[in-house]
Parts: C-alpha cells; structure tokens; sequence
C-alpha cells in the first residue's frame, strides 16, 4: 500500500516484517524450495513477533487489531523478497474469519492460542478433483453418528496441506442439491481416517506447501463442527471476498516488484551501444506497465480501505482480484521479454516470479468466475 494510506504504526510494522524476512526467510529459502517445503520454526518465529492472528482477540494471544492493512503489508513484503513458500497469508487471511465469526468460546479457548503462536498451522478444504471454483459439485460427505461425523471425501490443491494441523473441511450433511447442505469441519491432525496424500508438484512455488487430502470415515466430534449445519455455502459466499482482496493485493506487489527490476535492467543493460530502455518500443513497454500498474495499486488500496470500513461487497472483491492478477500476468510476460534471454533463467527473480504467480489468476476462484460474478451484477 502507498504510505498516504498508513499510520507511523502501519509503517512501523512494515519495518518489523521486512526485518523478519531478512533475517528468517530471506536466508533459507532457496533451501526450502530445494527440500519442497519450509521450516516449521519459521511460523514458530512469526507468532512470536506477532505476526499471526493480527485481528484475533488479545486474551487469545493474537494482536486485537481488526485492521486489513496490516495483513495486506505481511502479503506485499512477502512478495518483495519472493518468499512465496510461507503461507500466512491463507492462515490469517482466510482461515481466521471463519473462527473469529464462527467458532464458539470453547473451540477459540482450544484452538486461536496455537493459531496465534505458530504451533497450530491451518488449511481450508474446498477443492476437491472435480470440484473447484464450482463448490455446488462438493461431493465429501459428513454423515451423523451419534456424537460425531463421519467423514468420507477427497481434497485437492490444499496450501499448507502437509503442515497442516488444523483443517477447515467443507462437506455435504444435507441431501438438498447444490449449495445447499453444506457445512464446515474443523478436522484435526491424527484423527484417524485423516490421510495425507502427495506434496504436489507445480510450475512454481516449489516451498509452498500443496497438498492432497483423503479423509476415510473419520469421525469428526460435533464439538468440531463449525457454525450450523447446513450453512456452510453462506459461510464461504461472506468470507470470500477477503481472500480475492488478499489475493489481489499480492498480486500487485508481486508486479511492482518485478517491474522496479526490469526498470532497472533496462536501465543498464546495453544493446547497440545504448541500454535498451533509450529504444522508444522499450520506453513505451514500461510506460505502459507503469500507468496499468498505478491504476491496479489505487484499486486495490481503495478496496482494502472499504473492507476496513465493512463496504466491501462480493462483487467489489471480485473486480480487484481479477483486474489485479490480469494486470500481474500481463506485466510479468512483459517483464521477462525485456530481460531477454536471462528472463528465461531460473536465477534470475524475474523468471521466478513469472512462474511462482501464475497461480493467481486460478486460486481464490479464476478470473473467468470472477467476470461471471461481475456479469451477473450487472443484469446479463
């Protein structure tokens, strides 16, 4: 976020995370891409420093403050180092609401004190092998017994899916069709049927933990349901909107990022006696990046302040995460065109980042549900 947005505490924070990544992350994480996974005692640190459960409540170990932009700042400074193995962001951005808003005082006293600490890192459930952005087709299954669930069903694609000790299930309790019947599980590590698949293999974000989960007829305590039966799609339509605007503000900073680095090669990098960013076609490249990336960043910036003030719609949410990741997948191909031949090579963080954020147009719900809620908005 621009700094006419933030507080002397906003930017004292800032200091603090980029302090943190320097020391913590920065050193290690070439490391963890090469072993497929980060260290656990990185979370261990960042609870200590406060850096997880920001908006939880203070007699719960968290910060007490129920400010976005906070959260938002952890995101950017992620992105500018390109540390994209730590998922944070999906344990304070998305899982957190769902706790906050849901759980009961007793399910908080068992569980926010390690959310906070580090010691308990969370997932969220969703997707399975044929049911992503479309969570109508959600085919897990909670059935009743007694005192419990039983659990049957197959996940996919699940950030922090090997780490995960806490995991917030979305399944089907009710027979009504698409979204209706579902709820939410908060299953936890060792129960038994709870079974970890692979650590997938994708393009990029090779320290990012991505996972598959089976579960096979676990049996869930009702204590671990979340919220009520039956209303778990309304859950999800009213905690989605903070994802898409977590996603979108990652994805400006990731652009941000790798355009102040193309400035600069262009900038010193010479072909034909002159460096390439005196050529009128290069010039009118970074012109143009530079203009859609400032329009991107006030978007952004003002859809994070109408969260904060409680304004921010599903619609709203939708439009700054697909214009923000459109405008990142767009500046990035760019980016690595005028690094020439060493925008192709894995060291170079222009490369990395072409592939590492590929991935946000997709998640969160792709782009093209995103236009699709859009459209719907406006009565076609």
């Amino acid at each position: 976020m621009r700094d006419t947005g933030l507080t002397a505490e906003h930017i004292a924070f800032r200091d603090l995370v980029r302090d943190f990544l320097e020391r913590e992350v920065v050193p290690f994480h070439a490391e963890w891409e090469r072993a497929g996974l980060v260290d656990r005692r990185v979370w261990r640190t960042a609870g200590k420093l406060g850096l997880l459960g920001i908006d939880v409540p203070e007699e719960y170990g968290g910060g007490g403050v129920r400010d976005f932009r906070y959260q938002v700042l952890i995101s950017e400074e992620i992105m500018r180092v390109g540390a994209t193995g730590i998922g944070f962001a999906l344990h304070n951005d998305v899982v957190a609401p769902y706790l906050l808003e849901l759980a009961t005082d007793e399910q908080k006293r068992r569980w926010l004190p390690g959310f906070c600490s580090g010691e308990l890192i969370t997932a969220i459930a969703m997707t399975e092998p044929d049911a992503g952005s479309d969570l109508q087709a959600i085919r897990t299954t909670a059935r009743r017994d007694g005192d419990a669930y039983v659990l049957n069903g197959a996940k996919t694609f699940i950030t922090n899916g090997i780490h995960a000790d806490l995991v917030l299930v979305v399944a089907r309790t009710g027979s009504g069709r698409g979204s209706r019947g579902l709820s939410l599980f908060m299953v936890e590590r060792g129960m038994p049927g709870f079974e970890r698949g692979r650590k997938l293999e994708k393009i990029g974000m090779a320290a990012q933990d991505t996972a598959e989960l089976f579960f096979h007829d676990v049996r869930v305590p009702a204590d671990n349901l979340l919220g009520r039966p039956g209303r778990g799609f309304l859950y999800l339509a009213g905690n989605l909107p903070q994802e898409r605007l977590g996603i979108a503000a990652y994805a400006v900073a990731a652009a941000e990022t790798a355009f102040a680095q193309t400035l600069e090669h262009c900038r010193t990098r010479t072909a034909f006696g002159h460096p390439i960013g005196a050529f009128q076609h290069v010039r009118f490249e970074l012109a143009e990046m530079a203009t859609e990336l400032d329009v991107a960043r006030t978007y952004v910036d003002q859809a994070v302040a109408e969260h904060n003030a409680g304004r921010l719609h599903a619609v709203g949410a939708a439009k700054a995460k697909w214009w923000a990741t459109d405008v990142q997948r767009r500046v990035l191909d760019r980016c690595l065109q005028l690094h020439g031949g060493y925008g192709y090579m894995r060291e170079t963080p222009v490369a990395r980042a072409f592939v590492d954020n590929r991935v946000h147009p997709i998640y969160g719900g792709t782009n093209e549900v995103m236009k699709e809620i859009i459209g719907r908005d406006l009565g076609v």
